[in-house]
Formats: C-alpha cells, structure tokens, sequence
C-alpha cells in the first residue's frame, strides 16, 4: 500500500532537477495559496465583503474538508518525500513540527474544494479556468517542493471535487432544515456536531478546523438572527470592513497563540483544549461580533427583511 501512494517519485526527482532561486520562490509563492494564513483572508472577504451565504457555505465545505485531510492522513500514514528517499527529494521549503504526514495533500484538496465550489457558484467561464490552473500550480509546488508525492496530489484532488459535489447535494438540504428549527436547534448543533469529530480524532489539526467551525456555527446563527447585515455597499466601506475585520481577527490569531500555551507546555487534552477556544473565537469573531461591528460603525447596512 505505501508503495502505491509513493509511486512516481521520480517525478519529485525530475522536478527538483531544474531547482533554481527563482523556481523556488515561485512555487513557495504557488504553495501559499493552500496555507492557512491564506484562508485566513479569503473567508472572511467572500463573507464580509461579497456574499456572505456563498462566504458561509465555502467555509464550512473548507473546514470540513481539512478535517477529513487530517483524518485520512493519519489513517494512512503515508511518510513525505523527503523523508521516505532523503537521498533523492530535498524538502525546498521548512515545514512545522512534528512533521505531519503525506497523503493526501491538504493544500491541494483545498484549493479543489475551494476555488472548484466557487466555479460552482459564479458560473462564468474565468472561475472554471481559476478553479483548474491554481489547484494545478498548487499540486504542482508541493511536488516541485518535495513535500508531497505526486500520488498524494492526485488524491487530494480527487477527494476535493467529490466533496464538492457532496457539499453541493447536502448543504441546501441541511441549511433548510437548520432554518426551519431557529435558534434552539442552530447553536446546539453548531457547538456539538463540530465538538464530537473533534472528540473522534482529538489532534492539533482537528481542533483549529472544529474550533474555528464551532465559532463560525454559532457566528453565523447570532448574525442571522440578530444582525443581518449585507455584504453589498460601496468599495470603499467594503476595503474598510476588511482591514477592520482582519486586523481584530489576525490580533486574535497571534495574540491568542502567543498568550495560550500549547500542547507540550500545558499537556495534551489542555493545550488542544486552548486550541479550541482559541480557534472557536476566531470563528466567532469572523461570523458575527465582525458584522455587528461593520453595521455598528456605518460600514455596513443591514439587509431588508421580509415582512
């Protein structure tokens, strides 16, 4: 089975053969788009600044997504490129510790999920090229980089339009359904349904995707019911919104990073504890505290309601 998911590692060799300064700071710039510092960003612009029901569906498919990345990876434990033939694939670019494993690329299911569930959305022909040519260039760094095997960006795409077309049959049905039962139903399956994958597969890794999904959950049942506020206006208060948004949510991110100690510091079930709180209030931050904020300070209005 690992020999299946190593296969074609000479295209990692081949790849690396044409390693250059100028190569290599190019396609760390392709692999950024998968970061998580990216998708810090994007969310919250769809969701704050263009249509916050795509922004909410996208984020939630995002989110769901990496938590399955996570799973499968350490379900199959497949070791990098780097690791496994060290004498033939250099690691081009510095990875967190420990090491995570290698199937399937998370960057590249992500940026299938994304830009592909987007295409869905703004059926123009531009989206569909976007959502080809950047999770191509992305799988196309994490082998160049050896950081994945090429087999491993070929499963994550895969896996990323399959969740595509799962997303696109179930999140109308269960948003309808949530809509149905109100407040009493919404936030205590926005707390409890992340919190139990959590408890299934309790990792670092789960605990960002489900605190922030937590937070987003509850975020956006508060903004619905409370705020509604629209993601339309002037281009201005839009750039406005997004600098204000991000600069309390990027505050939270690293202040609450360097503030809370980690797993090895305060142990494992209160250092992924913190983890969760600290990613939970990120995504409450993002879905409704951020919005209550814009349509408080002018920046936004709220959206008509029927009578």
């Amino acid at each position: 089975m690992q020999q299946f998911f190593t296969a074609f590692i000479e295209l990692n060799v081949w790849l690396q053969s044409f390693s250059n300064p100028f190569l290599d700071t190019l396609f760390k710039a392709f692999t950024f788009l998968g970061n998580e510092e990216f998708y810090l960003v994007l969310p919250p612009l769809l969701y704050w600044c263009f249509d916050k029901y795509i922004g909410t569906r996208l984020t939630i498919l995002f989110l769901l997504s990496s938590y399955l990345n996570q799973d499968l990876k350490d379900l199959f434990k497949v070791p990098r490129p780097f690791i496994r033939a060290p004498d033939k694939v250099r690691a081009l670019i510095s990875l967190e510790e420990p090491i995570t494993y290698c199937f399937p690329s998370g960057h590249s299911q992500s940026t299938a999920v994304v830009w592909g569930y987007l295409a869905t959305q703004i059926r123009k022909r531009w989206a569909w090229i976007v959502a080809l040519v950047i999770p191509f260039l992305v799988g196309l760094s994490r082998i160049y980089l050896g950081v994945h095997h090429p087999m491993a960006v070929l499963g994550g795409w895969a896996i990323g339009v399959l969740l595509i077309l799962l997303g696109l049959w179930l999140i109308p049905v269960v948003g309808k359904w949530l809509a149905r039962g109100g407040l009493s139903a919404q936030i205590p399956l926005a707390f409890a349904v992340p919190l139990a994958l959590f408890l299934i597969h309790p990792v670092e890794g789960t605990a960002s995707t489900m605190g922030t999904l937590i937070g987003m959950g509850i975020g956006v049942a508060l903004e619905r019911r409370f705020v509604g506020f629209s993601a339309r206006g002037a281009w201005w208060k839009r750039v406005l919104r997004l600098l204000l948004g991000l600069v309390v949510l990027l505050a939270l991110y690293l202040g609450l990073k360097a503030v809370f100690p980690g797993v090895e510091e305060a142990g494992w079930w209160p250092g992924l504890t913190l983890r969760l709180v600290r990613y939970g209030l990120v995504g409450l931050w993002a879905g409704w505290l951020a919005p209550w904020l814009f349509v408080a300070t002018g920046l936004a209005e709220r959206e008509e309601r029927a009578a």
